[in-house]
């Protein structure tokens, strides 16, 4: 499909598809070229402004899908006089003409992105807006109050003083509840859109790389009985529980015996320390292999695994017990992942960016402030300007008080079609 937005979309439209396009009706249509023979035959529509899209007129033309035929549409249309969008100059077009605000914006990208069920459909309410109200609702909140600081200061005379102004203190508290509330949510909507990583650890020859591959689905790293096979960090996206979930197999743990070995070492125990989740696993075979792990960092979920089940007798009790090579166990640890991590942190009611959870939080430290100088400095003139610089950080997740640059930051990580 070929979109064209703008004022002379119609007339484009129209001119490839040698016919009169009615308005939300598609048409079967001969997209014809400059000499007027036959590019494609397919089907065209046209949205009048504002109620499209951009909140411009808007045309589309459906041909097949032939990487060739719409190359001949494309150029069709810039002879025409169109350019090609930017990417996501159309969504950026939505956002300037208010059709959607910054959140809903961003949300269309983080929808295309989806990597997991329960990201897609957080990327879908934030996308009908469900982030912005609540970020709405605060700000109104904010403004309510700040009008009653500021009359208070242009009319003091007339006015209750400020310091009878006691409600203000219990709204402001209520309020700073709400915030930590949605800033709570943005969080969890941040972290399911980062996506969480599980690493495997443990020592060399121990079926790291076995489980990897049990987890993917396929041979993704190398499987070889000769320790150290695994020399860098190995990364594979799977899902679980609707979520997306990288798993990182690290090389073992030991003394290295090369400069290579040994940087893979190195990088094995960064990424040990940065991932959300662990599994630590040992060799049932080989008991010693049991424990040679690094402490676990904060808040990281740690899962003690014995691997190799298949080649003893015996089964620990204290632990899950697996085999990576014919899969027994591995449905019981994939149930205790979801059951510990996943279904434990659950499905946020939006996705969020870092960026919202950074306004957030500087809107929160605003109302400390706010607070603060209600009760302590009793100054009135202070209290307003915490409130304004917490309805500052609010509005630029909604894109009220955005700057050009984060912007061109945001809509230039789109792709060309949005």
């Amino acid at each position: 499909m070929v979109r064209l937005s703008g004022p002379e979309a119609l007339r484009i439209g129209e001119t490839i598809s040698a016919t009169e396009l009615q308005t939300r009706h598609l048409t079967r249509a001969t997209f014809e070229d400059s000499n007027g023979e036959a590019i494609d035959e397919g089907l065209a529509v046209a949205f009048r402004g504002p109620a499209s899209y951009t909140g411009e007129d808007v045309v589309e033309l459906h041909a097949h899908g032939s990487p060739v035929l719409l190359a001949m549409l494309l150029e069709r249309s810039l002879a025409l006089g169109a350019r090609m969008a930017k990417p996501g100059e159309f969504s950026e077009r939505a956002f300037l003409s208010g059709k959607l605000d910054l959140v809903q914006a961003e949300a269309v990208a983080d929808l295309i992105a989806s990597g997991s069920i329960g990201m897609a459909r957080a990327a879908v309410r934030s996308l009908k807006g469900e982030f912005s109200r609540r970020v709405t609702a605060l700000d109104d909140a904010i403004k309510a109050i700040r009008v009653e600081i500021e009359a208070s200061i242009d009319f003091a005379d007339e006015a209750e003083s400020f310091v009878e102004m006691r409600e203000i203190e219990t709204r402001l508290a209520a309020l700073a509840t709400q915030v930590d509330a949605v800033l709570g949510e943005a969080a969890r909507g941040a972290a399911l859109s980062k996506g969480l990583t599980l690493v495997l650890t443990g020592a060399p020859n121990v079926g790291k790389s076995s489980l990897m591959n049990r987890l993917a689905g396929h041979e993704r790293a190398i499987v070889s009985a000769e320790p150290g096979t695994t020399r860098d960090v190995l990364h594979q996206q799977i899902e679980l529980a609707g979520q997306q979930l990288e798993v990182v197999d690290t090389a073992g743990l030991r003394s290295a015996s090369s400069e290579v070995e040994a940087e893979g070492v190195k990088r094995a125990q960064a990424a040990i320390e940065e991932a959300d989740v662990r599994l630590d696993l040992w060799d049932a075979s080989r008991p010693e292999t049991r424990g040679a792990w690094p402490a676990p960092s904060t808040g990281q979920v740690v899962i003690e695994v014995m691997n190799k089940q298949d080649l003893v007798a015996t089964r620990e009790t204290d632990c899950l017990a697996i085999s990576a090579k014919d899969g027994t166990g591995c449905a019981e640890l994939v149930k205790e992942v979801e059951r510990q991590v996943l279904s434990a942190r659950g499905e946020p009611t939006f996705l969020a960016r870092a960026r919202h959870v950074e306004a957030l939080q500087r809107c929160q430290e605003a109302l400390k402030s706010a607070r603060h100088e209600h009760i302590t400095a009793k100054a009135p003139e202070l209290v307003a300007e915490s409130l304004r610089e917490a309805h500052t950080a609010l509005g630029e997740i909604v894109g009220l008080t955005t700057t050009e640059d984060l912007l061109g930051e945001i809509f230039r990580n789109f792709c060309l079609g949005k």
